[in-house]
């Protein structure tokens, strides 16, 4: 029985692979238009989704016991120049999502999905620039 979950779990990640590199593929669109996106991110929806859909998302987010935390865990995200990231949400900078290093911190934006471009257009990285402020990291420099 263990062997029939683990074989279900890489199955459902094979998904969650082919979901993050096939943005143009039929799928992926079939399941925007379902569920919607944000940000470059397929939503989840709702309780009425899908069974398949909310298990693959899960897997995706690393929501769950410790076997589901495994896709999020091994893949690594390149930021590149941001537009596809969410400055909050997404693994980028660290194991952690900004989310839930910063709680406190991430109840003040008004836009929880914005992305980590828009973050730099904003001025958020003069201090890692100019090597000062927030450790380097430039959370200082400017409110958003």
């Amino acid at each position: 029985m263990l062997r029939l979950r683990e074989f279900n779990l890489s199955l459902l990640g094979k998904w969650c692979w082919r979901l993050l590199v096939d943005r143009e593929g039929f799928w992926y669109r079939v399941l925007a238009a379902r569920y919607g996106e944000e940000a470059g991110r397929l939503e989840v929806g709702d309780r009425s989704c899908s069974y398949w859909w909310r298990e693959v998302a899960r897997i995706r987010d690393g929501v769950g016991g410790v076997s589901e935390s495994w896709f999020s865990e091994r893949v690594s995200r390149k930021v590149g120049d941001g537009a596809a990231t969410q400055f909050w949400r997404d693994r980028w900078l660290g194991g952690v999502p900004l989310c839930q290093r910063f709680g406190r911190l991430f109840e003040l934006p008004e836009d929880k999905s914005i992305s980590v471009a828009s973050m730099f257009s904003l001025g958020w990285d003069r201090g890692v620039r100019r090597g000062s402020g927030g450790g380097g990291c430039g959370c200082g420099r400017r409110s958003w």
